[in-house]
C-alpha cells in the first residue's frame, strides 16, 4: 500500500501552518531572490522512511526545487551518509527544513525500530504487527513506515476489521453471542477475538473467529494454545511485548505478534541538514 499524497500533503501542510504562524521571521532575513543548496546527512544508521512527506514539505514551500535522493525508502542507511541534495530557494527551504527532518526522522525512526523487531523473529515464520497505538493524525505516515521497516500493518481504525476486545464480549453477551452478531452486521469483515485464558480461546474456536488475539499468555500457555488450534484460526500474541522477548514468543508457533512500541514508543533517527 503506497502512501496516499492527498493525506501527505494535509499533514505536512498542517505541520507547516503550525510552524509558520504568521511568517517566518528568521528566514525573512534572506533575500527572496537567493538559491540555496543543502545536503540532508545521517548521523546514525538506521532504515529511511518518510521521502514524499520530506519532499512535499519543500514543494509546498517552493514548488520549483529539486530534490536528489541517493537512498530509497525501506533501505538502511549508515552513519555519516548523505541521502539528498536539494537545491531551491534559501528562504523555503529554510522554513521548510523543521518540517521536513520531523517528518523524516519519525517515521524513520518507526522503520528503524521496526526493523530490529523483525529480524529478531527472522525464520520462525512469525509476522510482526503494528496497532493503532500510534500518534494522532499520522497513523498512516506511521503504518507506512512499519512496512517500510519490513513489519506488516494490523486494522487501520475500527472500521476494517471487526476486533471484539473484552469489554465488547462482555457487553454483547459473551463470546459466542459477539462472534454471531459480528458475523451477521458484518459479514464481509475478519473478525478477530481477544482472549485471556485458555478456556476463552477454546470458547473463541468454537465460534469460528478468524482471528485470535492471545493477551498476555505466558509462553507455555501460548504453546498450549497453537496445540488446541491446530491451525483454524490466526493466532496473535500481544500484551507489552518487549524485543528481548520476541524470539521466544515467535518459537511457540504463533502466526503474528503484536507490538504497539513501534508506533508508541519512538527513538527518531539523527538527520541533519547542511546548508553550503
Amino acid at each position: 500500500m503506497s502512501p496516499d499524497l492527498d493525506a501527505i500533503a494535509s499533514q505536512v501542510s498542517s505541520a507547516l501552518a503550525e510552524d509558520l504562524g504568521v511568517g517566518d521571521v528568521s528566514a525573512s532575513l534572506i533575500e527572496p531572490s537567493r538559491r540555496g543548496r543543502a545536503i540532508l546527512l545521517t548521523r546514525q544508521a538506521g532504515v529511511l522512511a518518510g521521502r514524499a512527506w520530506a519532499e512535499t514539505a519543500f514543494r509546498l514551500l517552493d514548488p520549483a526545487c529539486n530534490l536528489r535522493w541517493s537512498a530509497d525508502d525501506g533501505e538502511e542507511i549508515l552513519a555519516g551518509q548523505q541521502l539528498c541534495v536539494i537545491e531551491g530557494q534559501a528562504r523555503a527551504m529554510l522554513s521548510a527544513e523543521r518540517t521536513a527532518l520531523n517528518f523524516l526522522q519519525l517515521l524513520s525512526g518507526v522503520a528503524t525500530s521496526t526493523r530490529h523487531y523483525v529480524d529478531s523473529i527472522a525464520g520462525t515464520g512469525a509476522r510482526l504487527l503494528d496497532t493503532r497505538k500510534t500518534l494522532p493524525g499520522l497513523r498512516l505516515a506511521q503504518k507506512y513506515a512499519v512496512r517500510m521497516g519490513g513489519g506488516h500493518n494490523h486494522r487501520l481504525g475500527l472500521y476494517d476489521m471487526v476486533m471484539l476486545k473484552e469489554n465488547h464480549i462482555t457487553a454483547a453477551g459473551g463470546i459466542q453471542a459477539s462472534v454471531a452478531l459480528a458475523r451477521q452486521q458484518h459479514p464481509g469483515l475478519t473478525v478477530e477475538v481477544e482472549v485471556e485464558t485458555l478456556e476463552q480461546l477454546e470458547q473463541a474456536l468454537a465460534a469460528d473467529a478468524d482471528r485470535i488475539m492471545l493477551d498476555n499468555f505466558g509462553l507455555e500457555d501460548m504453546r498450549l494454545a497453537v496445540e488446541k488450534n491446530q491451525g483454524r484460526a490466526i493466532l496473535e500474541a500481544s500484551g507489552g511485548l518487549e524485543l528481548n522477548q520476541l524470539r521466544q514468543v515467535a518459537e511457540t508457533g504463533v502466526d503474528d505478534i503484536s507490538v504497539g512500541a513501534l508506533t508508541k514508543t519512538i527513538i527518531p533517527l539523527d538527520l541533519s541538514l547542511r546548508f553550503e
